[in-house]
């Protein structure tokens, strides 16, 4: 008779009478056991919290763009340069977290401090949205239109940093500490460790579309203070789920007598500089007779790092067509005719659904059917190396932002063929599905590109310095963001320079969002041809993946 394996893993007869857990506490430092401590029990509890910031995050984040160009007013460009730099510094706090997580509180106090400051993030974005506008002080143009003050625009923005923060303390310490409540030596909580990688992001992908196309609808349907206090209540009610497992975690104490990666690998440079001269791409040379032994590893570990920084400069294109969805091309969809079933209309935010939506359909059509026709070609067991993978997602990048400007071309023919170039507010007779191609090959193109960066980059770092692989992946997208910032204000300042319309003009119908889109697709082609020279002479560490 077949034995049925619980869901739960609530102990055995095997498990009866074990001794404390190595290594493991409960919050309160006492001694842990395995019979009442970890397993799903205490996952699911971290599931739900996660679930929920990836829900509230993504449900600010992807209609950002509209609430700055709307209830702020905000120009497009202004707008747009101001979400990439919050998420450029959002993306990047996670290694700050990483950090002061492992040296110093753990990933249980992390997640604390993390929640407390999501909900007084969000409590304060709800509180701000709420605020009336106050009537203009300016006479001179006769424009009374009401506008926020200058107090609400800054709470905003402290508001939203604080969120920017939290995630900083949340993102690296989430998935790790649901892993920590799995034994890898045991058994039965090996094998549940593995499945709540596959079982994490998959849920996320569902949590993250269905906070895009529900929290925008009622957002901007509703109410602005309402669609943002939605996310203050799912993180308080998170926050508390999350409390409720306390007694049944595993803690590990951080190691604050660890070296930092960043110590070590300035030690390395320093190394390198004593000793023998670098070569991308090429195993090193022999050691100077005089090198210790600690100057070799350390200058080896450097030299490792640095075979790696051109493969990450020739991401940041692609992180920059990246970091378009959420703001141009929400922009994009605004214009359009967005009625679906007769008379609902879509919020333009809800397209961007089709990016997490590709990706569910796509992961298993990779996994199960390229992969093994790929294996059969190549010999590869896994189809693609690394960096053919990393490479394919560029194209796709590169073929995302050409049918972008397409589409946009046709936008711009089709308001002027119906004389609405001067109709800032004028719907465009135009689907909103002629959006879908681009949002859906970009999400394609995350399937190869940031899941093959995050491997790349960890896969070849040297052992002792495998977290900065985390900090290289990402600070592509970070910085991709700040470059996207800094490039859409100076070309909103250089092409409105001569008195005409700016390609980011808050008139849409008489801006150039197209010329754009092509200016990425040119930089997009140059750093694809970079990346492919020095994919050529890259030596990978590991021969499996060749």
């Amino acid at each position: 008779m077949d034995t049925e394996v619980p869901f739960l893993l609530t102990g055995s007869v095997d498990d009866a009478g074990d001794a404390p857990l190595a290594g493991v506490s409960d919050f309160r430092g006492r001694p842990v056991y395995r019979t009442s401590s970890g397993g799903w029990r205490s996952a699911l509890f971290v599931t739900v919290l996660e679930i929920a910031s990836n829900f509230a995050s993504f449900g600010l984040s992807a209609n950002l763009i509209t609430y700055l160009t709307g209830p702020l007013g905000h120009s497009t460009a202004a707008a747009a340069a101001a979400v990439n730099a919050w998420t450029g510094t959002a993306t990047l706090m996670p290694l700050l977290g990483a950090f002061v997580a492992d040296s110093w509180l753990g990933r249980y106090r992390s997640i604390i401090v993390a929640c407390t400051l999501y909900v007084l993030g969000y409590g304060m974005i709800t509180l701000v949205s709420s605020l009336p506008e106050l009537p203009s002080s300016s006479l001179d143009d006769g424009d009374l239109s009401p506008r926020p003050s200058s107090m609400k625009i800054v709470l905003f923005y402290a508001s939203i940093y604080l969120v920017a923060v939290a995630q900083g303390a949340d993102k690296p310490c989430g998935l790790a500490f649901a892993a920590d409540q799995f034994d890898p030596s045991h058994p039965k909580e090996s094998a549940s460790r593995s499945s709540v990688f596959n079982w994490w992001y998959f849920s996320m992908a569902v949590g993250i579309a269905v906070a895009i196309s529900v929290v925008s609808y009622v957002q901007e349907n509703v109410g602005w203070a309402i669609g943002f206090g939605s996310l203050c209540a799912m993180m308080l009610c998170a926050f508390v789920i999350f409390l409720a497992g306390t007694s049944t975690y595993r803690l590990y104490a951080p190691n604050s007598d660890a070296e930092s990666p960043f110590v070590r690998l300035a030690r390395g440079f320093a190394a390198l500089g004593r000793n023998s001269s670098f070569s991308f791409g090429r195993k090193s040379g022999p050691h100077p007779a005089d090198e210790d032994s600690t100057d070799k590893v350390l200058s080896e570990e450097a030299r490792a790092v640095l075979r790696l920084l051109p493969i990450w400069a020739t991401c940041l294109a692609y992180g920059v067509v990246y970091a378009q969805v959420t703001t141009l091309f929400n922009k994009q969809g605004r214009t359009l005719d967005r009625r679906i079933f007769g008379g609902l209309e879509l919020p333009p935010a809800a397209l961007q659904t089709f990016g997490p939506a590709s990706i569910l359909v796509f992961v298993p059509i990779y996994d199960r059917v390229l992969v093994p026709a790929l294996r059969n070609t190549t010999g590869n067991p896994s189809g693609l190396t690394l960096l053919q993978r990393m490479g394919t997602g560029m194209v796709l990048s590169l073929a995302a932002v050409s049918v972008a400007a397409l589409v946009e071309a046709q936008r711009l023919e089709t308001a002027r063929e119906h004389g609405l170039v001067d109709d800032a507010g004028a719907t465009v007779p135009m689907s909103w599905a002629w959006l879908v191609p681009q949002y859906v090959i970009m999400g394609v193109s995350n399937v190869f590109t940031l899941v093959g960066m995050q491997e790349f980059f960890y896969d070849q770092m040297p052992s002792e310095l495998r977290s900065l692989g985390l900090a290289l992946y990402f600070s592509v997208l970070g910085i991709s963001s700040f470059i996207s910032g800094a490039l859409i204000s100076l070309l909103d300042r250089v092409t409105a320079s001569g008195g005409g319309d700016s390609w980011f003009a808050d008139n849409l119908n008489r801006a150039h969002l197209d010329y754009f889109y092509w200016l990425l697709a040119g930089v997009s082609a140059a750093e694809l041809a970079l990346y492919l020279y020095f994919v050529r002479s890259y030596v990978y560490i590991h021969k499996r993946l060749y």
